[in-house]
Formats: C-alpha cells, structure tokens, sequence
C-alpha cells in the first residue's frame, strides 16, 4: 500500500537541491589565522556550551565579518551526534584551539520558503493517496451492503464469490495496469498532468461505479478508478519530492503515507454511516468523486516542477531558454518569493548542472536483464521478496474484508461490523505513526521480525476462532487488531523503505518498477482469491494457509534481510550487496 516512498527516494538522488546540499556538506572554509582567531574561539566555546543544551542553535561568524549569527535548527539525533563527532574530530573543543578547516553540516542549512506556499503543493498530490487508501476502506463495507437482499436496491446482489473478487479487486487491477502506463508516458506528462488525468480518472471511476445499472458497468468503474491510483501513486511522490524543500522532504514524505491510511478509516467512517441505507455502496464508492475533483482542480492551481521542466530542457524537448525561465517562476511560487527572484534563479542555474550529471548517468542506466543478475538479484530478492511476502500474507484480505470477516465471526448486524472496522482504521492510523518515528531508532530488523511474528499469531489466532472459538467474537477483533498492529510497524512501512534502499544506482530505476509491479500483481490476486479460496477451503484453513507464509517469510527476513540502518545507500551497496 505505501508503494509511494519508493519513487521520492529515487528521485531524492536526483533532486537539484539535494546535491547543492552536498557540495555544500563536501566543501571546507578555509580560515585564516590572523585577525579572526578571537572571533572563532569565542564562537566555539560558545557553540560547546549551547549546543548541548539547545540543540537547536548553532552560532556562526563570517572570518570578514564580527557579526554573530544564530541558525535555528532541528535536527534528528542522529544528525545531533554526527554534528558533535565532526567537531570532535576537527577541534571544536572547548581548549579554544583554532580550527584548521570547518566543514559546513547539511543540518545547519535553511531553505528559506513560505509555510503557507509548503500546504497546498504538497496536500492536493496527497489526495490522490488518500483515495487510493478511501477505495480499501469503502470496500469493505461496500461488500456488505452490495451483496444484502435487503439493502443493495438491486436485482443482481446474489454475486458469485468469483464476481465479488472481481468487484473488490478490480480497482488493484486497474491500478497494475495504471502504474505499466505511468511508467510509459510519466516524463512526457509531467507531474502536474499527470495527477490532473489521475484525478479525472477518479471522478470517473467512483461516479461509474455509484451510478453502475449493472454488474459490468460497476466493474468498468472500478477499472478506471484503478487506473487513477496507478497514475496518482507514481506522480505525487514525484510531485512531492521535487517541489518541496529538502529539510521537511521527510516529514512530508511520510505524511503521505498517513494520508493513505487517513483514507482507509474515512473510508470505514462512510461505511459505518452508510451501510443501513438502501443502496448505501452507492454513496460509499460515490463520495470519492468530490474529493477527486478538489484534487483535480488543485493541481489545475498548482506551478508543474521546476525539476520535470529542467529535466525537458537538458533532453532537449523544447526550447532551453523558455524552459529555464518557467523553471525559475515555477520554484519562485513554490517558496512564495517575488516571480523571478534572484535566489531561485541561483538554485536553477545549480540544478541545472545537477540535472545534466545525472541524465548523463541515466543514459547507462541498467536493462531490465541486469536486474536478475549478481548483486542486483540478491537486492531483487530481498526487496521483491519482502513485497511479495508482503501481500500473499493477506494483508489486502484482510483489508478489503474487514466488514465480512467481522459480520461471520459474530458481528452479525452489518453496523457493528462497519463500527468495529473504523476502531481498527484508527489502530492502523496509530502504528503507522509509531513506526514513522521509530524506524530510524529501532532499526529495519528488529521491526520486521517483530511485526512478521505478530502477523502469523494473528492468523493463527484468526484460524483457531473459526474452528474452536466461535463463541468469543472479541477474539476475532483481538486478533484482527494484532494483524494491523503488527503489519503496519513491519511489512507495511518497511518494505518499500528496503526496496527503495536495497537496489545499487544503476538498476535502482529498473528494480523498483519491477517491485511495483511485483506489489500490485500480488495484492490484485490475493484479493480476487479471498473469497472463492474461502468458499472452497473455509476460512479456519484459509487463514492458516496465510499463518503458514507468515512463517515463511519470518525465515526469510530472519536469513536474507540485512539491516540498512544508519548505511548511505554507497555503504549498503559497498558492503551487504557485495
């Protein structure tokens, strides 16, 4: 479901402040000892004693001019003891010895840019996420009531357990074929446009389906809404990670991937509200189209990326100069400056030699056939791995069918069933967060192997319910609650994270389209295979089927998953890929 961290960290690599940063990181300041020796004792002494205690401050002085600077910034940890290892290493001690050189730390560096320009670039492409999550949420509760004799306000609710895979997983189907097109036409589109056919792709879908007169219109429906989350799932990290600016680059990163979630429990909140009313999925799948269409005509607001029109101006598809000068007003409204300023332009003219660097290196870019190749393959297993086990554990099953599992293990009114799902959106909603922040403290292993474990209890738990336990329903809930805890500080947040870390500069590109794929092909078939491997097995045996992979993929991520904390992604490929 969070298939969107791994295009931002690609482009991460790419991004034109990203590497401004770097040669900023890289250079040294060359000081003299005359004349301003006093001014930098005072300063380091200065910096030794505040810092540790205001790790938000940090004093600077320029060696032709005595005046102090103070530079508020907000570093993670790990940054912090970084910061005071350098200045350990390069005498920023309190014996007040002057510094041969000083090295310039990413983390004192402020992109000046307006909050109020930051909101509206970044929530419109998190729309588009948001309805990717909303279509999970409303499904689960959409199958309740489209199968009811009594509630759907059709003549066709009796659905076979084929024709329900297919409802509940044609938008996965849709979105498969939708990220295969983004792949295609993403650099001809452009980000913006791309999100703006996403949206429309969205208002059609949902409206398609809400009004569907039959079975195979509502299929066609949900087709096109899946096309709008391939397209939307590509192009608004892309959009994200080239216009915001690089300081808060991660924590709008991984706001998105809240948004997804966000949509999950709206989705189970229109459920809960909708599922006593005749013809209550219509609504459910309808009242996606309004927000489509907030997301359609904010796009329509926003300027294209600086970065996607340099992009086009050093491949040469279109004419340099006007391409530069849009790229130039473009991240001038993006940082709410004056139109054409003077330190937009300066960063354009630095992306720009940036941008040819790194198209020059995209020319020798990897082949698809390189993937399955030496150190490419060992990070194709383990990234793809981890995105497959990721999905044929049950995790969309579980998602989609929510409401049903609940209504069979006891919660027989169709409103129970919907309230209970939302108390479990907002337990998803919670450890997702707990895992934004503790990924980076705890580690990528720790976290997995925890999660795993909690995920093949869970289904074990779930198994055992339907065959022994059928008179505790609070089971079924307890259990269902361990799934969603446990996968959203594992397989949740954590696979893309290695996927989009794991594979070496040259495949990076080629490796991630294919773990996408990988993803959206898996969720597409566990999803259509739910219903009628339930009918056929029975649901004690089918969720100990996924208990049974749950423990496969635990020796998989036990044996072959390395742990990337703390690594560069040079290190990761210097020393586990080799």
């Amino acid at each position: 479901m969070a298939l969107t961290t791994l295009i931002s960290f690609k482009l991460s690599l790419l991004n034109p402040l990203h590497h401004h940063h770097q040669r900023i990181k890289s250079s040294k300041l060359q000081l003299s000892n005359v004349g301003i020796s006093h001014q930098h004792r005072m300063v380091t002494s200065m910096n030794h004693h505040l810092v540790p205690k205001y790790p938000f401050l940090l004093l600077s002085c320029n060696g032709h001019n005595p005046k102090l600077r103070f530079h508020v910034r907000t570093p993670s940890k790990r940054k912090a003891e970084k910061l005071f290892k350098v200045g350990a290493q390069k005498g920023y001690a309190s014996s007040g010895e002057e510094p041969q050189s000083r090295v310039s730390d990413t983390s004192t560096y402020q992109e000046e840019f307006s909050w109020s320009s930051v909101v509206f670039p970044f929530l419109f492409p998190a729309l588009g996420g948001l309805l990717f999550g909303y279509d999970i949420g409303a499904t689960s509760g959409a199958t309740i009531s489209l199968q009811s004799p009594e509630l759907s306000g059709i003549t066709w609710f009796n659905l076979s357990a084929i024709q329900l895979g297919l409802v509940v997983s044609g938008s996965l189907y849709g979105a498969l074929l939708g990220s295969l097109i983004a792949y295609a036409v993403a650099d001809f589109l452009g980000r913006k446009r791309q999100l703006i056919v996403a949206a429309l792709l969205y208002v059609l879908g949902g409206s398609i389906t809400a009004y569907a007169p039959e079975l195979n219109v509502l299929l066609a429906g949900r087709l096109l809404y899946g096309l709008g989350i391939g397209l939307a799932m590509h192009g608004a990290p892309l959009y994200i990670a080239e216009t915001c600016p690089s300081q808060i680059r991660g924590t709008l990163v991984s706001l998105k991937e809240l948004f997804i979630v966000l949509g999950i429990l709206l989705g189970y909140f229109v459920g809960s509200f909708e599922i006593n009313a005749v013809g209550g999925w219509r609504f459910m799948y309808g009242f996606s189209a309004p927000i489509a269409v907030l997301m359609g005509l904010g796009m329509l607001s926003l300027p294209p990326s600086p970065r996607w029109l340099l992009l086009r101006a050093v491949q040469g598809k279109g004419s340099f100069q006007d391409l530069k000068e849009k790229a130039i007003l473009s991240l001038s409204k993006l940082r709410g400056r004056p139109p054409g300023d003077k330190e937009s332009e300066k960063q354009i003219e630095e992306s720009l030699v940036s941008l040819k660097s790194a198209y020059a290196d995209q020319e020798s870019e990897g082949s698809f056939l390189e993937v399955f190749q030496g150190a490419n393959l060992k990070a194709f297993i383990i990234g793809g791995g981890l995105v497959l086990f990721q999905q044929i554990t049950g995790q969309p099953s579980v998602l989609y069918y929510a409401g049903p599992i609940l209504q069979s293990a006891g919660f027989s009114a169709a409103a129970d069933a919907t309230k209970v799902s939302v108390v479990i959106g907002l337990f998803k909603l919670l450890m997702t967060w707990i895992a934004v922040l503790k990924v980076d403290d705890l580690g990528r292993r720790p976290l997995l192997i925890g999660g795993v474990t909690g995920i093949a209890l869970s289904l074990a738990l779930l198994s055992a319910y339907y065959k022994f336990l059928g008179g505790f329903p609070l089971i079924a809930v307890a259990a269902l609650l361990l799934y969603v805890g446990s996968y959203q500080v594992s397989f949740g947040p954590i696979s893309w994270l290695m996927v989009s870390e794991i594979f070496p500069l040259r495949t990076r590109g080629r490796g991630i389209s294919l773990a996408v794929l990988t993803n959206f092909a898996s969720n597409a078939v566990v999803t259509f295979a739910f219903s009628p491997l339930k009918e056929f097995l029975g649901a004690e045996n089918l969720f100990l089927l996924f208990g049974a992979i749950a423990l496969l993929s635990l020796i998989f991520v036990i044996s072959s998953v390395p742990e990337t904390k703390g690594l560069s992604l040079e290190d990761i490929e210097s020393k586990i890929l080799k």
